[in-house]
């Protein structure tokens, strides 16, 4: 795609973001675009596997960085004068409608339902998440009518973004195929563990996870990789009885989240029955498949269809840590039936849940915009 330039922007996101950077921009890099990602982390600036990073520096807090850090990546995203804008978060949607306005194609890349997601948010209200999610919900429809397309990363956010805008593509979130498996890690390698890797919430299961440590037996260890979302829910944690049988890694990258998987025997993604994820396709989820371990979840209708489907996993209510820990129990103390199921996943992940077929989906979506772009140009 000689002479086309993509940029990425995204005042949110880390700058190596699986999704955005390792996935996303890497593919289009490798299929011939000119492309750049904009970022607002204050690492600076950098050129690497042919994607240009601009850091536009980081902000101090959720109100700067609405208020201060979208305009400097606007400036910085006019300054590129790109052919195609990507878009990531929902604060940029003005500057993708100002893009609109003046003749460019912009694609916003819904990650999540975020009236949704409003609605579970701990630091506000009840009467305020409900008054959020309904005004964002109404200016998120009117906003995507006028995107160039949407990539949307389930197919449950996909459904409903077809309603708003037909240009509506699912691009799943799904591994890079042998990206967290090696021939070398084998079971012999395993730990006595099991582990988490993501964000630390009271949502996503924490306090049930570490509670069922207390009734799983004093040889086997919870290796957690990710940091705490709320102040006070790292001390209240860490004063559980079952937190002397945890390993607590911090944030990890890439090859620390490798290093982990590899290490143990299965993978939890135990989060609580929110709306926002029971029709969601969490991505650990098929990381821990894509490395060959087992997956503990929650028994979600969706997801347990794909567990059960592909026989890579145990099921379990994620508010019972006794149901948590029998599913711990089961998996560390029978390790042929948790090789076989490991086995199932990486099966799965190779035949369908792979980003290998979902970047085909958003190359192809490309070509169809530089089809527009090259008639303005001619």
């Amino acid at each position: 795609m000689t002479g086309i330039k993509v940029a990425h922007l995204t005042s949110a996101h880390p700058r190596f973001d699986t999704r955005i950077f390792v996935k996303e921009c890497r593919s289009l890099a490798s299929a011939g675009y000119h492309v750049s990602l904009v970022v607002a982390d204050g690492l600076g600036d950098q050129h690497i596997d042919g994607v240009k990073i601009f850091d536009v520096g980081s902000s101090h807090g959720r109100v700067h960085r609405m208020r201060h850090t979208t305009r400097l990546v606007r400036k910085k995203a006019e300054e590129i004068d790109a052919d195609i804008y990507h878009l990531h978060d929902p604060e940029l949607m003005p500057i993708g409608l100002s893009l609109r306005r003046g003749g460019k194609h912009a694609i916003f890349d819904a990650h999540e339902d975020l009236p949704k997601q409003l609605l579970t948010k701990p630091y506000l209200n009840a009467a305020s998440r409900r008054v959020l999610s309904l005004t964002f919900s109404r200016y998120e429809t009117w906003a995507c009518r006028q995107f160039t397309a949407i990539v949307a990363a389930t197919p449950f956010i996909g459904e409903k973004f077809l309603l708003i805008n037909p240009s509506t593509v699912v691009v799943n979130n799904y591994p890079v195929l042998g990206e967290l498996s090696s021939v070398d890690s084998g079971w012999h390698n395993k730990h006595k563990a099991v582990c988490y890797v993501g964000g630390l919430a009271g949502t996503r299961g924490i306090r049930e996870i570490v509670r069922a440590m207390e009734l799983v037996g004093d040889d086997t260890r919870l290796l957690i990789g990710g940091k705490f979302g709320e102040a006070g829910l790292e001390k209240e944690v860490k004063q559980y009885p079952g937190w002397q049988h945890v390993e607590d890694r911090g944030w990890l990258d890439r090859q620390g989240v490798r290093q982990i998987l590899q290490q143990s025997m299965a993978g939890l993604v135990t989060l609580h029955p929110t709306q926002n994820y029971i029709d969601a396709l969490p991505v650990k989820m098929f990381e821990y498949m894509s490395a060959g371990i087992p997956v503990i979840a929650s028994a979600f209708p969706l997801w347990k269809n794909i567990i059960e489907k592909a026989a890579c996993g145990v099921c379990v209510n994620p508010l019972d840590p006794q149901a948590i820990s029998e599913a711990i129990i089961k998996i560390t103390t029978q390790p042929d039936l948790a090789k076989k199921m490991g086995q199932n996943g990486q099966q799965a992940v190779r035949q369908h849940y792979n980003w290998q077929i979902e970047e085909q989906k958003l190359l192809s979506l490309y070509s169809k915009i530089v089809l527009q772009v090259r008639a303005i140009q001619t």
